[in-house]
C-alpha cells in the first residue's frame, strides 16, 4: 500500500483528545442536560444562557477546583463548551454547534 496518507484535522485532533479522558467526557455529559445533573436553586445564573458554574461542577466531580477548572479548560480549547463570567464566577456550556460539527466531520471522514 503506497500513497500519501491525509493529514487529520488538528481542531478534530485536539477534539478527540479532550474526549478521551472520561472525566473530561463525564463533565461534557453532565453539561448536556444541566437540569438533571444540577440544582437550579444554586445557580446564580440560567444554567440555559450562561451554563453551569465551575463551583456546582466542581461539587458534583468531588475533585479539586485547579483539576476541575483544568479539565474544563481543555475542553474549552478542543472548542467544545463556552465559558462565561458571571461576576466573579465562571459558567460553562456546551456548544452544540461545534459538537454536532465534529460528529458530522468523524461520519464522513471514519
Amino acid at each position: 500500500m503506497t500513497g500519501a496518507v491525509d493529514t487529520p484535522d488538528p481542531e478534530v485532533v485536539r477534539a478527540l483528545r479532550a474526549l478521551a479522558n472520561p472525566v473530561r467526557l463525564q463533565l461534557l455529559s453532565w453539561l448536556r442536560e444541566p437540569d438533571r445533573h444540577f440544582s437550579r436553586e444554586e445557580a446564580i445564573a440560567d444554567p440555559d444562557e450562561v451554563g453551569v458554574c465551575v463551583t456546582h461542577i466542581r461539587a458534583k466531580a468531588g475533585l479539586a477546583q485547579s483539576t476541575v477548572s483544568a479539565y474544563l479548560a481543555e475542553l474549552e480549547r478542543a472548542g467544545l463548551v463556552r465559558s462565561t463570567r458571571v461576576g466573579k464566577w465562571t459558567h460553562y456550556k456546551r456548544d452544540e454547534e461545534r459538537i454536532s460539527a465534529l460528529v458530522s466531520t468523524l461520519g464522513q471522514t471514519l
